[in-house]
């Protein structure tokens, strides 16, 4: 089924996601969070419970999914391409966000048609995160369709010296079951049976959004004194699967004004799994 092109411009309704401390905490589980990472998973810390900025992805799976269905897109032959978020505010302890999201473009990758979706998140009328969501249906390119434009604002990993930082953490063999507590059930990450029938027979993986706040965690530890409001802005692309169990090595680049080069990979295997990384640390 070709994806309808005129889903391009579409806007959500607000959905409504109200949380308070311990979805903050069970997000930081997720991602990987230990217990001297207190700040973010005690309610009692100084200040209150502090939240890691990927954060911004959970509120906007559900209108997220509105938009993917807006266009009419095969679900079976949806790949998450990239992922980009940018914190506005602080984000108190507890409340109710508001979010909406837009179908910005569809471009044509021959094989692929990528689906581009900005969502932007309120408390109380006041911006808190913003989020672009870059969706890969398989099969679905060829509509002589414009491509995607090049990212000028991302930077290139330097060749001519070491890394600022790497990273290596474990994952649990449980990690994919605890991440998806929070928005992205999808039995892919959870069920043996449904993994292999889709071409995965290692098993379920781990969700590219979990890795992808491994990552943050990674820089936010090395880059920012382990403040996560430090952290304005984080973009990656995901390139291959990681398993439930496996050691995310990240590597990073610490460049001028503040800009982070990144690129993420797992112990024991060569091609990395997010490419194209960069992130903002003021």
């Amino acid at each position: 089924m070709a994806l309808d092109l005129s889903s391009v411009g579409f806007t959500t309704e607000p959905h409504a996601y109200t949380y308070d401390w311990k979805n903050l905490a069970l997000y930081a589980l997720g991602i990987g969070a230990k217990r001297d990472e207190l700040a973010y998973l005690y309610e009692g810390a100084p200040g209150g419970i502090a939240t890691y900025p990927t954060f911004a992805v959970i509120p906007a799976h559900a209108p997220l999914f509105q938009s993917l269905v807006r266009t009419g897109g095969n679900f079976a032959m949806v790949v998450h391409g990239g992922q980009k978020i940018r914190s506005l505010a602080k984000l108190p302890p507890s409340g109710t966000l508001l979010t909406t999201a837009t179908i910005r473009a569809i471009y044509d990758m021959k094989k692929l048609a990528q689906v581009v979706v900005d969502t932007r998140s309120t408390l109380d009328s006041e911006p808190m995160f913003d989020s672009t969501w870059s969706i890969l249906f398989r099969g679905e390119g060829g509509f002589s369709g414009p491509r995607p434009p090049a990212d000028l604002d991302e930077p290139t990993l330097p060749k001519d010296r070491e890394p600022s930082f790497t990273h290596e953490e474990s994952t649990s063999p449980e990690q994919a079951l605890l991440y998806r507590l929070l928005a992205d059930v999808n039995p892919l990450h959870a069920d043996p049976e449904f993994a292999a029938s889709v071409g995965f027979p290692q098993g379920p993986i781990l969700h590219g959004l979990c890795t992808y706040g491994f990552a943050a965690r990674a820089i936010i530890k090395h880059l920012a004194g382990a403040d996560a409001s430090r952290m304005r802005m984080m973009s990656a692309q995901f390139r291959r699967p990681v398993w439930p169990g496996d050691t995310i090595v990240t590597q990073g680049f610490l460049l001028e004004g503040g800009k982070v080069a990144f690129q993420a990979s797992v112990k024991g295997r060569s091609e990395p799994v997010l490419t194209s990384g960069y992130a903002e640390i003021v």
